[in-house]
C-alpha cells in the first residue's frame, strides 16, 4: 500500500487540506462551505483507488486548530479508503493488471 503526503496551505483568510497523489495536487477548501469540490476530490480519489490501495500522512509542524481538524479528518479518509477498496475489490472493478 503507497502513502501519500497531505498537507495544510494556510493563508490570512484561508486554509486548504492539500492531497498529493502522485502529480495530482487535490484541494479541500478548510475555510469554505464547497460541497461540489469536496465531492469531485472524492470522485479523483475513487479513481486514483481503483489502480492500488493508499493512504495519506498529515505533514504539517503547526499544531493549531487545523492540524486537529486535518488529522481526525484523514484518520476518518484513510478508513473510509480502505473499505472501499475492500468493495472495488470484491466486485472486481480495480484496473487489471494492478
Amino acid at each position: 500500500m503507497a502513502t501519500h503526503n497531505a498537507t495544510i496551505e494556510r493563508k490570512d483568510d484561508s486554509a486548504t487540506l492539500r492531497l498529493t497523489v502522485g502529480t495530482t495536487v487535490l484541494d479541500i477548501m478548510l475555510t469554505e462551505d464547497k460541497p461540489n469540490d469536496v465531492k469531485s476530490v472524492f470522485n479523483k480519489l475513487l479513481e486514483e483507488l481503483k489502480s492500488g490501495e493508499f493512504d495519506f500522512n498529515l505533514t504539517d509542524a503547526k499544531e493549531d486548530l487545523y492540524h486537529h481538524i486535518c488529522k481526525e479528518y484523514l484518520i476518518q479518509l484513510n478508513t473510509e479508503l480502505k473499505s472501499t477498496y475492500k468493495e472495488l475489490q470484491d466486485n472486481g472493478l480495480l484496473k487489471v493488471g494492478e
